[in-house]
């Protein structure tokens, strides 16, 4: 018996690079991107005001790693950004704002990756903005310990004395 396979040679196509194609897609385990977050809780030490008339100092930064984060992008996912926005808990004052920069690109071993945006202070809020991306090239993108710094700015004398919290959410998509 036989068989005409003719309409799988189509252009540049032929059985044998379908067969890789398939061999390649099935072989390779599907990896998506990830993202961890370590570093410590950030406390910020204002100091009293003891005499009338003064103001605090309005702005207050973190340590510069106060946050590291460790991201993996696959080379099918290719690139992908890095964002945040925060959540109160239990309140915030909308007078205070937070932002947050990243300080440094951590360390990887891709030799062709690259990690850019985020180092200049954005203003994060209650909606996801991007940080900076990360894009994989011919391998897996990873980085870990990519320091951020944190800076709370708007503190006066004119917002109401109380404690005010925030959690940050980290989001890695693809773009």
């Amino acid at each position: 018996m036989k068989y005409n396979i003719d309409f799988l040679k189509k252009g540049n196509y032929s059985i044998n690079s379908i067969c890789l194609f398939l061999l390649i897609l099935f072989a390779c385990p599907a990896h998506s991107q990830s993202l961890t977050v370590g570093g410590s809780n950030w406390t910020v030490s204002i100091p009293t005001i003891t005499e009338a008339g003064n103001n605090y100092a309005g702005s207050y930064e973190s340590a510069t790693n106060q946050i590291l984060l460790t991201a993996s992008v696959p080379l099918l996912l290719g690139n992908a950004k890095v964002s945040a926005r925060y959540i109160p808990d239990p309140i915030w004052n909308n007078s205070l704002v937070l932002n947050i920069k990243r300080t440094g690109n951590g360390t990887t071993v891709c030799l062709l990756c690259t990690i850019t945006g985020g180092t200049t202070y954005q203003t994060i809020t209650q909606t996801d903005i991007e940080i900076f991306r990360i894009a994989a090239v011919l391998a897996l993108a990873s980085y870990n310990n990519i320091p951020l710094q944190l800076q709370l700015t708007g503190v006066s004398v004119t917002i109401p004395a109380a404690s005010y919290g925030s959690r940050i959410v980290f989001t890695i998509s693809g773009i």
